[in-house]
């Protein structure tokens, strides 16, 4: 590609690359970097283009060189070192390739990188939605393993999962609550086993195969 191509191209792509480049400076630009021109790989379609500072790629350098931070964070570093548009300017699957990750890992670390930071850069993307809150704390799993060992409704001669589970909606002591949730409350506390030798609650038995 000539120099005076090159130039237009980077000029059309200036939306998200503000170091403005010229046809005289092209090839010191490129050169600059350390990499040859033949071995640049310019990726025009890049929306979020990396551009480190001195000081963040020595900060990244000396992030991966201590090897002391969590290995996803050192891997992000690799990611953004290789990802520097004024250094080796590896496109996104050249680094999802080198460092066994996947393409849209790289794209994702560098759009957190232009738009919030080298930190956030560095750090696991944030959940979209809270994490699930528990459906039973410390208080409500009493409440089950309570009701588990006392003594079952009338017309029953035990208590039941299912039976369980529907007697803690209509006690009011959660909104919803499936079987399967009270078996596994019931599974790690000791106090289930004083319930089944005491013949208030026993455990359907799980078919082996």
């Amino acid at each position: 590609m000539k120099k005076q191509e090159f130039a237009k191209l980077v000029d059309c792509h200036l939306l998200y690359c503000p170091l403005k480049f010229s046809a005289e400076n092209v090839d010191v630009s490129i050169r600059a970097s350390g990499v040859e021109p033949a071995e640049m790989e310019v990726d025009m379609n890049k929306r979020y283009v990396v551009r480190l500072s001195a000081e963040e790629r020595e900060q990244l350098k000396t992030l991966v060189s201590k090897g002391k931070a969590a290995a996803y964070k050192i891997k992000h570093a690799h990611i953004l070192l290789m990802a520097d548009a004024d250094g080796p300017a590896w496109t996104d699957e050249r680094i999802a390739e080198g460092f066994s990750v996947h393409s849209k890992t790289v794209g994702n670390v560098r759009e957190r990188f232009v738009l919030q930071g080298l930190e956030e850069a560095l750090n696991r993307k944030k959940r979209a939605t809270p994490a699930r809150q528990k459906i039973l704390d410390g208080a409500k799993e009493a409440r089950v393993i309570a009701l588990a060992c006392s003594q079952a409704p009338p017309g029953r001669t035990r208590w039941s999962l299912r039976l369980l589970a529907d007697t803690l909606v209509e006690l009011h002591v959660v909104d919803g609550i499936s079987y399967e949730t009270v078996r596994r409350t019931l599974k790690k506390t000791s106090s289930s086993r004083t319930c089944v030798s005491a013949g208030a609650f026993r455990p359907s038995k799980t078919r082996r195969s």
